[in-house]
């Protein structure tokens, strides 16, 4: 794909990026096979294609319009596309960077700036988060169904490990999910403990990022990401193995830091580094699975459904890995019918995109449970929970599942 980009991009960072993707681009339209936005509504602009085509007409100076917005907003980053496209385009960062033109050019509603701006700064701040969930849980019952639908069932909190190990890892716990879920961090630290590894975690280290990335406040975003990093340092000086992940979608940030703070001076090999230590719990339990296989006693679950979240499959291109432990522990593992497509989750997308979220949903719940599962495991919070929200199927992570057949 040919460009002429416009001279308020042209020779920036992400002006240059966005010449190299667009480049690469072949209008093949594979894409718009494994788009789940395109599948639902049919719309050549609502498909990766169509909206790569928007895209390149914004930096190369054509008016940006609000229904271009709209089509850019209704994109999930899902990344399937990423792992369609025989031409490696890396769409993801495509898009985001005509997100962040969009904000720039495109005012929004009163209503929309006031949402988003509420989700960006109430969901990554656990200050406020954690105990407005708490309150949410304890009068769960009472909610309306569309709230209740925001707020897992609280979980009776296993027991953190307490034994020292000379192998250490470092773990991030996230923002949301200590409120929401917090047996999925205790239990990554339960199966490490029993394979011979000390969990740490950093107190002052927060939200990935993700939240306010993909909302369009990149500063703040930046300011998440560099917060983290100066959190995470002094144990990578201390020599911690690996920044363990749990949750995909903060993983596949994670991933993404030296991107991000490429251009940074005083950041940009500090988070290089964090790059090179970062891996899912998945890339890190197949070299322990002797010692799984031999610790592992309950064998009360027997088959699963599981769905591997797009942050998983298609942002940190992991694939196997999961279905991989749980057969060595006995587990039988059913994937539905197009596990490639994205349940609808999407960070905060079910807040700003409900009818699609919830149609996602739906067709994904249905191909789950076609599996005839005893439960249904993810490797995200969001998708837990937003699958949960649409059945009475138990759901949980697959890691609670291996704590779950390791304990006594």
């Amino acid at each position: 794909m040919q460009t002429n980009l416009a001279d308020f991009i042209r020779n920036t960072p992400d002006g240059k990026e966005a010449d190299a993707i667009l480049r690469n681009c072949v209008h093949c339209g594979f894409c718009t096979a494994t788009c789940p936005t395109y599948q639902l509504l049919g719309d050549e602009l609502d498909g990766p294609r169509g909206r790569i085509y928007l895209i390149k007409q914004m930096v190369e100076g054509a008016p940006v319009t609000r229904s271009t917005q709209l089509h850019l907003d209704r994109c999930l980053t899902c990344r399937n596309c990423e792992s369609t496209c025989p031409s490696g385009v890396q769409y993801g960062r495509l898009v985001e960077i005509g997100r962040k033109i969009t904000e720039e050019k495109v005012p929004r509603p009163f209503s929309q700036r006031m949402v988003r701006r509420l989700l960006a700064s109430f969901v990554p701040n656990s200050a406020l988060f954690t105990p407005t969930m708490r309150l949410g849980q304890h009068v769960r019952a009472l909610l309306p169904k569309k709230l209740r639908d925001k707020v897992p069932a609280r979980q009776r909190p296993l027991e953190w490990p307490t034994a020292k190990h000379p192998r250490k890892m470092l773990m991030l716990a996230g923002c949301v999910q200590p409120s929401m879920m917090p047996n999925v961090n205790i239990a990554t630290a339960r199966v490490l403990d029993a394979l011979g590894v000390e969990t740490l975690v950093a107190p002052e280290a927060g939200c990935c990022g993700a939240i306010r990335l993909h909302l369009g406040y990149n500063d703040e975003a930046l300011d998440d990401v560099r917060a983290n990093i100066d959190a995470w340092w002094p144990y990578l000086e201390q020599g911690v193995e690996a920044i363990v992940m749990n949750a995909s979608g903060c993983g596949a940030t994670v991933k993404e830091y030296a991107h991000l703070l490429r251009d940074d001076p005083a950041y940009a090999e500090k988070a290089r580094r964090v790059v090179e230590l970062t891996r899912d719990i998945s890339e890190i339990l197949p070299e322990f699975e002797e010692a799984l296989v031999a610790h592992s006693r309950r064998r009360s679950i027997h088959t699963v459904a599981f769905h591997p979240p797009c942050t998983l499959q298609h942002g940190q291109q992991l694939r196997g890995k999961v279905e991989h432990v749980l057969t060595a522990l006995g587990i039988e593992v059913r994937l539905p019918a197009d596990s490639h497509l994205c349940c609808g989750s999407a960070g905060t997308y079910s807040l700003t995109q409900p009818k699609l979220s919830y149609a996602l949903r739906d067709q994904k719940l249905e191909r789950l449970r076609a599996q005839e599962p005893q439960i249904i495991v993810s490797a995200n919070v969001g998708c837990i929970a937003h699958l949960q929200s649409g059945t009475s199927t138990p759901v949980a992570h697959w890691i609670e599942l291996v704590e779950h057949m390791l304990s006594t």
